[in-house]
């Protein structure tokens, strides 16, 4: 076996495509792959197989996260901006769609513009509950809580929330507080979005 096939055999030209070689090592493949077509070669094969890989094993993100991302750096703008924080009264089966008025009938908290899946404004924060209004237009996919009860008052529209193998479906007015440790998702049944109260509650 030459030089050249035990330097690519060595294990070093795999750390320096994953990006976990030091600046000494980093400048010897690079030295390496001028001098060598076999090299440069290898460290190709390298990156299109482990590309291929995370490709295959890629997780499609949920797409819920992002809008509540966005909510909370919105609502951390409006405290810094001076609007004063709210506390929203806890969701229980006994909630009412009257007990938020005062943040449903906001003009600036409607949806005046076409939704594309998904859209959250965050009404109240504390370190152990959130509040947001959601709109909803098709639905959220499974997920499952293990360390926050998450609540549901509907406002507007219809949705079918299947619990594990239970369909429970809600119209304005119901609500509906998910379980810890059992699977959950959201179908829009209406022709329109659904608006809900959704509070996410420390268990």
């Amino acid at each position: 076996m030459n030089d050249i096939s035990q330097y690519i055999g060595s294990g070093i030209l795999e750390l320096y495509v994953l990006g976990q070689t030091n600046a000494e090592e980093t400048s010897e493949v690079e030295r390496m792959a001028a001098m060598h077509s076999s090299v440069r070669d290898e460290i190709d094969s390298i990156s299109q197989t482990l590309e291929a890989y995370a490709l295959a094993n890629a997780i499609e993100p949920d797409p819920t996260i992002r809008p509540f991302v966005m909510a909370t750096i919105n609502y951390m703008e409006r405290l810094k901006a001076g609007e004063s924080a709210a506390y929203p009264p806890p969701v229980s089966m006994e909630s009412k769609i009257a007990d938020y008025s005062q943040w449903l009938d906001h003009d600036d908290l409607q949806l005046n513009e076409p939704l594309e899946d998904y859209y959250a404004h965050i009404i109240g924060h504390a370190p152990d509950v959130t509040t947001a209004i959601v709109w909803l237009k098709n639905g959220a996919p499974p997920e499952t809580h293990t360390n926050e009860l998450e609540k549901f008052l509907i406002v507007e529209g219809t949705c079918d929330i299947t619990i594990g193998s239970v369909v429970h479906s809600l119209k304005p007015g119901d609500t509906l507080i998910i379980p810890l440790h059992v699977t959950h998702n959201v179908k829009v049944t209406s022709s329109y979005p659904c608006k809900v109260i959704l509070q996410r509650a420390a268990a």
